[in-house]
């Protein structure tokens, strides 16, 4: 087994518009740049959100929405390549005005109040999605799996 490595190669950093769908803005941001291979880190507040939890049994998403007003507490991800495009993948975790959080995987519907974006694309081969049956996912290439 060969690890790949990767080189910092281009770092975008900005604020997203207010009103915008999160994932929908990290995710239009990579396809313009053509961003293949990255990191995504995000902090700042929602007016509302959609998360989901995936179900490995039923090997489904289920969402869950939350009307209200929240901080991001946590938003990470990583761009990689699906379907030959770029394909942003983020979990969220998010925090009530009690302070309660609730997190998952990032979905559409996710509407920005604030949000202060990093995204660090890195110099190297991309890594593929490719549908991985046991999980039900599209996971990265077998060939990327660190440890065995």
């Amino acid at each position: 087994m060969s690890r790949k490595q990767y080189s910092l190669r281009r770092t975008y950093i900005g604020r997203l518009p207010e009103g915008a769908d999160l994932l929908e803005s990290i995710t239009r941001i990579c396809k313009e740049e053509n961003i293949r291979i990255g990191k995504i880190t995000a902090i700042g507040a929602v007016k509302k959100a959609v998360i989901a939890f995936y179900d490995q049994v039923e090997k489904k998403y289920h969402n869950l929405e939350l009307d209200q007003e929240m901080e991001i507490v946590s938003c990470i991800g990583n761009v990689s390549v699906l379907n030959g495009q770029p394909f942003v993948h983020c979990h969220i975790a998010l925090a009530d005005n009690q302070g309660k959080c609730f997190g998952g995987h990032l979905m559409m519907g996710t509407e920005i109040f604030a949000c202060e974006l990093i995204i660090e694309e890195f110099e190297g081969e991309p890594l593929e999605r490719v549908y991985d049956e046991k999980s039900g996912l599209s996971l990265w290439h077998p060939a990327s799996i660190l440890m065995e």
